[in-house]
Formats: C-alpha cells, sequence, structure tokens
C-alpha cells in the first residue's frame, strides 16, 4: 500500500495495532484466571487501548503539524526573497512527494529569474554598445558638417566632408538594419521562404556583389563548386550570411591575398566554405568572434560593429545548419557552414 510507504504512519499503524494486540491480550489473560470479573479487565483493557491509540493519535499529529509548520516557514521564506530556501523531503509517503514537487517548482522558478535577469542584463548591455557603436559615427558627423560649414566656399572640401559624412551614414543604416534583422530572428518573426536554390547561382550573384571591392583593394575573389549543387533555404537570407562572412574576410585581408568561397556535396551534408588568406584570427577571440558587438582588442578594424557575423551565424542556425570558424595567425581564416541533407 502506498500509504504505508510513509515510515512514520507505518509505526502509527504499528503501534495501535501493538495496543488492540495487547489488550486483548490482557483481557484474555485477565478474564481466564479470574472469570468473575472478567468484565473489569475488559473495561480496564479496551480503556487502555483507547489511551494508547490517543497518545499514539498525538504524537503523529503533533509531528505532522511541526512539519508543516517548517514547511510553511521555508515557502514563507522564499517568498521573502530567500532563493535557496528548500523543503525537507527526505522520508517516502505522498506528504513528501508533494514537497519534492514545490522544491522542483521553485528550481524551476529561480532558473526563469535567473533567465530574466540575464535577459535585462543582456538587453542593458545591448543597448550599452548600440549607444558606443552610434556615438562614434554622430560625432564624427557633427564635425564633417562643423567643416562643411566652415568650408562651404571649398568645394573640393565639401565633397570630401560630404564624402565622409556619407560614409558615417551608411555606418549608422546598417547598424540599425542588422540590429532589426538580429531583433527579429530571435523574436521568432522572420518566415523564411525556403525553395530549392542553386549554390552555384547564388554565388554569382556575391561575386557580382563584391566584385567591384576587390578591384578597388587590389584582392582576389574566387568561386568554385558543383554547378548541379541546390539547397532548400531561403535564398536572400542565405546569401545575406555568406555575404556578411565574405565583408568579414574582406575587412581582415589585404591588397594581393586571397577570398575563396567553395561550395561541395557530400552524402548527407552540403558544406558552403569562406577561406581567407588574411591576418588571421588571435586565438584569444576565436572562441568570441560569433558574439554582439565583440571587438578584438588585437584588431585594426576600426569601422566595423561586430553584428555581420553574429547575423550570419542566427540566420544559418535558422536554417538548421551549423558555422564554425579556424583559424591561424598571418596565415588566414576558414569558415566552414553545413547543412544536413534530408
Amino acid at each position: 500500500m502506498k500509504i504505508l510507504a510513509n515510515r512514520k504512519i507505518k509505526r502509527l499503524f504499528c503501534r495501535v495495532l501493538f495496543s488492540f494486540a495487547a489488550g486483548i491480550l490482557a483481557a484474555a489473560v485477565g478474564t481466564g484466571l479470574d472469570p468473575e470479573n472478567a468484565a473489569w479487565y475488559l473495561l480496564f483493557s479496551f480503556a487502555g487501548v483507547g489511551a494508547a491509540v490517543l497518545c499514539a493519535m498525538y504524537l503523529y499529529f503533533r509531528d505532522q503539524s511541526r512539519i508543516m509548520e517548517r514547511s510553511i516557514s521555508q515557502i514563507r521564506a522564499y517568498i521573502a526573497g530567500d532563493s535557496d530556501a528548500r523543503i525537507e523531503c527526505d522520508e517516502e509517503g505522498d506528504l513528501y512527494r508533494l514537497f519534492q514537487e514545490v522544491n522542483s517548482l521553485v528550481t524551476i522558478l529561480n532558473a526563469h529569474a535567473e533567465n530574466e535577469g540575464r535577459a535585462k542584463k543582456f538587453m542593458k548591455d545591448t543597448i550599452s554598445d548600440i549607444s558606443h557603436q552610434l556615438k562614434t559615427p554622430l560625432a564624427a558627423l557633427n564635425i564633417y558638417n562643423g567643416i562643411t560649414r566652415e568650408e562651404a566656399e571649398d568645394a573640393a572640401a565639401v565633397r570630401e566632408f560630404s564624402a565622409l559624412s556619407e560614409q558615417e551614414l551608411d555606418r549608422i543604416e546598417t547598424l540599425v538594419q542588422n540590429l532589426l534583422k538580429i531583433a527579429r530572428l530571435d523574436a521568432g518573426t522572420i518566415v523564411f521562404e525556403k525553395s530549392e536554390e542553386n549554390l552555384s547561382d547564388m554565388m554569382e550573384q556575391i561575386g557580382k556583389q563584391f566584385a567591384y571591392q576587390a578591384e578597388r583593394e587590389g584582392k582576389k575573389l574566387l568561386f568554385s563548386g558543383d554547378d548541379s549543387v541546390c539547397l532548400s533555404c531561403d535564398r536572400i537570407w542565405l546569401a545575406e550570411a555568406v555575404s556578411n562572412i565574405v565583408k568579414n574576410a574582406f575587412d581582415h585581408t589585404e591588397k594581393g591575398d586571397t577570398i575563396r568561397i567553395e561550395w561541395r556535396k557530400f552524402a548527407s551534408v552540403i558544406q558552403i566554405v569562406v577561406s581567407d588568406s588574411g591576418s588571421g584570427i588571435h586565438p584569444e577571440d576565436l572562441p568570441h568572434i560569433f558574439k554582439r558587438f565583440y571587438r578584438s582588442r588585437f584588431s585594426k578594424d576600426t569601422q566595423g560593429i561586430g553584428l555581420g557575423l553574429p547575423l550570419a551565424k542566427a540566420i544559418v542556425e535558422a536554417h538548421s545548419g551549423t558555422i564554425q570558424a579556424d583559424s591561424e595567425l598571418k596565415a588566414g581564416t576558414v569558415f566552414t557552414i553545413d547543412f544536413l541533407v534530408p
């Protein structure tokens, strides 16, 4: 019986049974020895049994009352803010199962509170990072506009600082657009329109996007892969993910370096690899490159905002893919994206 799983209830039943057995035995012995006073023996025996049962019941319920008081005090302590408050539940039985469930609920509530605290901290840090990222281009814009006003009669100076202003405005637009995209991905409000897309066509489009930059900076942009490889994906979003990785490669390569984009299909995986022969990533930074707004103390890139790679990772993972980076200082970096073939 489940009710007897509780050691204290089992002890109570044993005491009651023992009391009845002792009373019956005493009545039988007394009646056998003195039949004339059998009624008295029966009366005293049952009175003794009743007293013993009442005493056992009192001790049991007094103990239960103390347990409930301790449990209530722990619950009140938790409500008052003690997140470590727990109810002792080292016994068997339904009551202790209830206590275990209460403790489990407390653990879940603590986990939710911890997650909420992390979310608030993340939001605070994100707002701080955004403010910091916006501060630089806005300050630059104020300077450029002031110089433009002062040099209003010098057409060359106006053109120069207008171009610089446009560059800073582009930085702000990129920051805002990437933040909106990441926020939409986090909120799950983006519906990916997946279809079978030819990777060769997609990479050709990306090549056209970066062809001018490669020519202007004197870098080699190479594409290689099977023209027949197709992937079920949202072309616009996946192209953006790959483009962000290619842009990162441009930011960390010098004139004469090579950026290579390859794609291939294995038995169960479709793989896209973006590699470069640039400066590489410092080992200290490698575990953190997919964190939002992460800026390396070793990086010479003063224009990056630290959202391109996190956005690429979010898009790839939304397509049920994985992305990883391998790098060696002064030898280049390799980003590998894998998608399982259904």
